[in-house]
């Protein structure tokens, strides 16, 4: 039974066909070369957890040099679209799976990445879905997560915050239908503090449009 928010996975159920459209923006492309480069060669001759992989997007880049995938994802629909995606040589398998309960997958890995989900994450939850998924990964696992950095002045604002903390967006798509979704920007500090006592954060890099974080669990 999904633990996710049904709002959330119906917004990216119906926003499947039109995801990618935001990796499109012209003045991104710097920021998106660099992540996608570092993606090609950070797992190489790994086998990769791909937490919410949604389209497939970032799992195409993986797929260059790891030795193996399993994506994961609670929509069919997004998961649809990444199956019809070119993964070379590395073999990926799909899961459906909601990234708080990823009991369905009997394996552990060495290697995971999470992309564009950490900021959907509500404050109250952080520690619940990295216990989680953790109980997936095996001793030393190293860990990469990538999402957006608020850019004032080229987003639109936030739309409410609540008393937890956390921020929400309205989204609007192609058909009109409108969405309230959890958005929250983390800090390096806020980063660190979420895997005090879990793991040790190795890399924070900071671009204009996104972060990169990456960890290590305890050997």
């Amino acid at each position: 039974m999904t633990t996710m928010n049904p709002d959330m996975i119906e917004y990216y159920a119906r926003r499947a066909r039109e995801y990618e459209a935001i990796y499109h923006h012209p003045e991104r492309q710097p920021d998106l070369d660099q992540l996608r480069e570092r993606l090609s060669t950070v797992f190489s001759g790994m086998d990769v957890l791909d937490v919410a992989c949604g389209t497939g997007y970032w799992t195409e880049y993986i797929a260059r040099s790891a030795k193996s995938i399993v994506a994961t994802d609670v929509s069919e629909e997004v998961m649809e679209l990444a199956r019809e995606k070119n993964y070379g040589s590395c073999p990926v398998q799909f899961v459906r799976a909601d990234a708080y309960d990823l009991s369905v997958i009997a394996e552990t890995f060495p290697a995971c990445f999470a992309g564009f989900f950490w900021s959907h994450i509500p404050k109250q939850r952080r520690r619940e879905f990295l216990e989680n998924l953790h109980r997936r990964l095996r001793p030393g696992a190293k860990v990469v997560m990538i999402d957006n950095m608020f850019v004032k002045g080229e987003m639109t604002e936030l739309h409410r915050s609540d008393e937890h903390g956390n921020t929400y967006r309205e989204r609007k798509l192609a058909d009109g239908s409108t969405y309230e979704i959890t958005k929250n920007y983390p800090t390096e500090d806020e980063f660190r503090r979420a895997l005090s006592g879990l793991a040790e954060v190795t890399e924070w890099r900071e671009y204009k449009y996104y972060w990169w974080a990456e960890y290590k669990l305890p050997s």
